[in-house]
């Protein structure tokens, strides 16, 4: 093995040393009066009371699964009862990974309210370096994790027989899809969990807080304030940090596993170049992250944050392309490799991965444009709220619904010709250069929900107007990179879930896949389903959440005189009470159907049964989350138009028209399209096709024996006549 390789887990340590140090830095800073600093304290007590009430769960989970797998482990020739050590330790990273960008949130939340008293321009640093230590510390913990559990697989598993093309790499490669199953597993409820406590407070505060009420969802009146700004970081934060350390694990080994399977001699990594190259990509991409930073910034309250933010962003992108040349030149060997009868050479690595770089960034473009303020969509949505509520709703799934055709055809042009360039290596590693800046895409959507939180303190504690201000343009931004966020990590999705596939097919011994037999033509239907029926329950979730909490709301402001006079304190616990039960209890089902329905299909009904359903998950799961993420994006930013004035045929409108109420009822309707379900589809298509790659041996058609071929069939989809 190349001693490059141990790099990895010292870049994933460098990585957790500037994530302390800019911690350090966010904790030193002014966190404003008692008031100020009693609103923060409720808001982290209580994200940190929903996060124990929800380990308390997956803890029961996760030790059940993990003796579960170590026990299967035992019963196939190439696993061992490892993977259930590596799914606790995928679990228990994934989980830390929440924590850290919840406890730097609910830290920054407040001190970039008072930073807010000075300037544009100090928020904007306090509120970015929180999101960084959140992107800085999943990414570092994705890389130190990665990289330490294959060079110890590796040891135990190929070390005394050097042989990397056999089935002791194989084994190797098995047991670290375990880590990867635990990091998605975790992310999947988390997602959920905070998706519905999130979006159950935040309609509560709008229902009756905004529109019954006719004050703001921030206003220290209102019952829901504590829970809606708790359910910002335990929704947006920390489940955003979960998923996007799973999505990074999943894309880095689908890579790997692929990677195992290249024909190649003369490599400067002892026979592992391609499986060791995304691992070292990831690294790359955390360092020049962490680079580009410094570069976002402001002058004064006239600068443009978004532009600042795509600075950042671009230069990270930039700087891995250009450090990606000379790393694939040298570490892969000089002639032809081939992968599945596609012959390509290092220079096509290469441009696959510049192709996933660049695929990324419009992904994040194009969702910029749908959902940002002032553009073409949201403006459409805003003019369509003049007439109603109904038209509002139209204009928003109109718009949700336009919004996926540039991106299908980005990705379906990025699969196209990184599959030309190097076969479904290609594919892979172009994913792994899209995943490789996740650092600065985290950063970038994490200081949304800090400056969000920022601005409800600002409100709650009676700051002046030009604080509100301020946050308020963060905030605005905030919604935008949260949208662009979820539109990247879905275009990741798209790409590594169809990796996974390959790896799925090739482990389970499939060599084809006839659509046209009945039984896999009915899985790709019943695969095509599970998006919906999953958005359908996270959805309904939210729903009878939301139903208690605005009941409760309405009973304080009918039972508790004062509370609109200013004179009495609502029960902001009751409200956080209720999103905090809702959530743990409805979590459950939809997490069930991701891991349950490729057991029980793969084991019922075969490999390539099961392949049918994954590639219908993976179609349909895209186009949901898509069409959920920008139309939800869409409708918050068209409700927020109204606070500085929109100007509707000839007429300026405000805050509590009739067209913001409107407004406001399709940001309603959007939340748990935005926050819940529409998000959770990189996760859902993602975890089945790693639970399906981890089944795999004990459901393949076909044993490989080390005497024969280590690369598995060439796998094609065909309609046979």
């Amino acid at each position: 093995m190349t001693p490059l390789l141990y790099l990895v887990p010292v870049l994933g340590i460098v990585g957790l040393i500037v994530m302390f140090a800019k911690a350090g830095w966010v904790n030193r800073q002014d966190a404003g009066s008692s008031d100020m600093q009693e609103i923060a304290n409720a808001i982290a007590a209580g994200a940190l009371a929903f996060l124990k009430a929800e380990w308390r769960v997956l803890i029961v989970f996760g030790l059940a699964v993990a003796v579960l797998l170590a026990f299967s482990g035992t019963l196939v020739e190439n696993s061992d009862w490892v993977i259930g050590v590596a799914f606790a330790i995928g679990a228990f990273i994934s989980a830390l990974a929440g924590y850290i960008g919840m406890n730097i949130a609910t830290k920054a939340n407040v001190r970039t309210s008072q930073a807010g008293r000075t300037s544009l321009a100090k928020a904007l640093s306090v509120s970015f370096t929180g999101g960084s230590v959140m992107g800085i510390g999943v990414a570092s913990l994705a890389v130190l994790g990665l990289g330490s559990l294959f060079i110890l697989f590796y040891h135990l598993y190929v070390g005394e027989t050097g042989n990397v093309n056999g089935l002791e790499m194989e084994k190797a490669l098995e047991v670290l899809a375990g880590f990867s199953l635990g990091a998605e597993s975790i992310a999947l409820f988390a997602r959920v969990g905070g998706g519905i406590y999130t979006k159950a407070a935040d309609v509560g505060a709008d229902l009756v807080g905004k529109v019954e009420a006719g004050i703001p969802e921030d206003d220290p009146r209102n019952p829901a304030t504590i829970a809606d700004n708790v359910g910002d970081n335990v929704g947006d934060v920390a489940g955003m940090g979960a998923d996007l350390f799973g999505s990074y694990v999943a894309t880095t080994l689908a890579t790997m596993v692929l990677g195992r399977e290249i024909v190649s001699t003369g490599d400067n990594a002892n026979g592992i170049a391609p499986i060791a190259l995304p691992m070292l990509i990831a690294g790359l991409g955390l360092v020049f992250s962490i680079i580009s930073m410094a570069f976002v910034r402001v002058s004064d309250d006239n600068g443009s944050v978004q532009k600042a933010l795509n600075i950042g962003n671009w230069g990270s992108i930039i700087l891995t392309a250009i450090a990606s040349f000379p790393l694939v030149k040298w570490l892969l060997p000089s002639g032809t490799m081939s992968i599945r009868g596609v012959e390509f050479v290092s220079e096509d690595v290469f441009h696959s991965i510049l192709l996933g770089l660049v695929v990324g960034a419009i992904m994040s473009a194009v969702t910029e444009y749908y959902t940002a303020i002032g553009k073409r969509p949201v403006r459409s949505i805003v003019q369509q709220s003049s007439t109603g509520h109904a038209t509002n709703i139209i204009g928003g799934i109109s718009v949700g619904m336009e919004s996926t055709v540039i991106p299908i055809i980005v990705l379906a042009t990025g699969i196209f010709l990184s599959y030309k360039f190097a076969g479904l290596y290609g594919v892979a590693i172009a994913a792994s250069g899209m995943m490789a800046t996740t650092a600065m895409q985290l950063a970038i959507d994490a200081f949304g929900p800090i400056a969000d939180n920022a601005g409800g303190i600002a409100e709650m504690s009676h700051l002046p107007e030009e604080v509100r201000g301020r946050t308020d343009v963060l905030d605005a931004v905030g919604n935008t990179t949260a949208a662009t966020g979820k539109g990247f990590a879905i275009a990741s999705a798209a790409l590594t879930s169809l990796a996974l596939f390959a790896a799925f097919c090739g482990t389970a011994g499939i060599s084809s896949i006839d659509i046209f037999k009945a039984d896999v033509l009915a899985g790709l239907f019943v695969g095509a389903m599970v998006p919906f029926i999953f958005s359908s329950l996270a959805i309904a979730a939210v729903g009878r959440a939301a139903m208690k909490m605005v009941e409760e709301v309405r009973r304080q402001f009918r039972e508790i005189p004062g509370i609109m006079e200013g004179t009495a304190k609502p029960e902001y616990d009751k409200c956080v009470a209720i999103s905090t039960q809702a959530s743990i209890r409805e979590m459950v089902a939809p997490g069930l159907i991701a891991l349950l329905v490729p057991v029980i299909i793969g084991f019922l009904f075969g490999p390539e049964v099961l392949g049918g359903t994954l590639a219908g998950v993976t179609v349909s799961g895209v186009l949901l989350g898509i069409f959920q993420n920008n139309a939800g994006g869409a409708w918050d930013n068209a409700k927020k138009s109204f606070e500085k004035g929109v100007d509707i045929n000839g007429t300026i409108y405000y805050k509590k028209s009739e067209p913001h109420k409107a407004a406001v009822t399709g940001d309603t309707v959007g939340d748990p399209f935005k926050d819940t379900s529409g998000p959770s589809m990189n996760i859902l298509i993602k975890l089945m096709s790693i639970v399906s790659l981890v089944i795999a041996p004990h459901i393949a058609v076909q044993k490989h024996e080390a005497s024969k071929a280590p690369v598995p069939p060439k796998v094609v989809l065909v309609a046979k006549k």
